[in-house]
């Protein structure tokens, strides 16, 4: 036997068709939580009705182990035959959608439209769904598994509700998994140094017009970014500043007194990182004495590099696993949950479900055949950690 044959892989493999056909099956359970978890608005800090939701199907469910922690986390495990170690599956509950957005969800034969219906209520759903499916297919781990959703992940949350977890809780997670809703084939085992933060700028109300200066914040907001757009980047160590969002004034006919952006660094280098935001700060201070008004940078999340190798046996069986599912493994670096785990020094990929379109906007929709795929996929990587594969 080579190096990379594994009877016990191989048996794992050859269940997926199997798989496929009995989540097939259970198409009406898991779009009746998709339906109910996603129509409960949950945007960062404020998912505890998402929470309290799930943890009630985690009870009807019959799982005993369930509690909610004191950062708002969903918590429960799934009992395993007596193993001493504890598998992780990770789902982030908040979206980036307020409650003032409508929350109804369509569902067609083909597809569910509906606000977060991909980032991240179909992850949610999973967790919802997973422990009658094991049922379903008589599935009792070795090693107990335990289900989170996190809260306070994305924007200012900052993966806070994960990092709580992982720092307080008395049970040591073995390897972890994170479910995100889209696309179908990703498999991220690294995290790239991020930051990200907003910059603001303000011009008085009683503007005093024969001061130097603009005429709109919008204006110094653009000088801003064009100063950001002169900032060189090496090609080594990879690097990127995205610009993601801007907004600003309120009417047609209004002098724009504020204006802001926001935007996220990310790189391979720690360094590069900081160097980077070093350089947007004097930026913002550079413009503020020029024109001033008063331009401020507030940053409010990050990531540090790192994760686990491509040749680890948790990364190479998930690639053979999607491999076999005829679905090209997308291996792309992450800013999601990953990059907690690998604070806490825990092996941890990141799994997507199913493809999707219009990502961001209220009309969000997701495609329904490809979850059985998905799901057979995150529960053949499921088998091949509980039965010591992966390490």
């Amino acid at each position: 036997m080579t190096p990379y044959e594994n009877p016990e892989l191989d048996l794992i493999l050859s269940e997926l068709p199997a798989l496929i056909e009995k989540n097939k099956s259970l198409r009406d359970i898991l779009l009746a939580n998709l339906a109910i978890i996603g129509e409960t608005p949950s945007p960062t800090f404020k998912e505890e009705n998402r929470i309290r939701l799930l943890l009630d199907r985690f009870t009807e469910l019959g799982l005993s182990k369930t509690s909610i922690d004191e950062m708002g986390n969903g918590v429960a495990v799934i009992d395993g035959q007596g193993g001493d170690n504890n598998l992780m599956i990770v789902a982030h509950a908040d979206t980036i959608v307020s409650e003032k957005i409508n929350h109804n969800y369509t569902i067609t034969p083909d597809e569910v439209i509906g606000p977060g219906v991909a980032d991240n209520s179909l992850g949610v759903a999973v967790l919802a769904t997973l422990p009658y499916i094991l049922q379903q297919i008589d599935y009792v781990p070795q090693n107990n598994i335990i289900l989170v959703a996190a809260t306070r992940s994305l924007g200012r949350g900052n993966l806070e509700g994960l990092r709580f977890f992982l720092a307080n809780s008395k049970l040591p997670v073995k390897q972890a998994i994170s479910v995100e809703g889209v696309r179908l084939g990703r498999l991220s085992h690294k995290s790239i140094g991020m930051l990200r933060g907003e910059i603001t700028c303000k011009i008085p109300e009683q503007y005093d017009w024969s001061r130097f200066g603009s005429s709109s914040a919008i204006l110094t907001l653009n000088e801003v970014i064009n100063k950001i757009n002169d900032i060189r980047l090496p090609k080594r160590p990879k690097s990127s500043i995205v610009m993601g969002t801007i907004s600003g004034g309120n009417s047609f006919n209004s002098i724009a007194t504020t204006a802001s952006l926001r935007f996220e660094i990310r790189s391979e280098s720690v360094q590069l990182t900081r160097e980077i935001a070093e350089r947007i700060d004097e930026i913002t201070a550079e413009v503020t004495s020029g024109a001033g008004e008063t331009v401020r940078l507030d940053t409010f999340a990050s990531r540090e590099p790192g994760g686990i190798p491509f040749s680890h046996p948790l990364v190479r069986s998930t690639r053979k696993i999607i491999q076999e599912l005829g679905v090209e493994p997308r291996l792309a670096p992450s800013t999601s949950e990953l990059a907690a785990f690998i604070d806490y020094n825990v092996p941890a990929i990141t799994l997507g479900i199913t493809e999707g379109e219009h990502l961001g906007d209220d009309n969000e929709s997701i495609r329904i055949e490809p979850i059985y795929k998905g799901l057979a996929q995150l529960i053949a990587v499921i088998k091949a950690i509980d039965g010591g594969i992966c390490e």
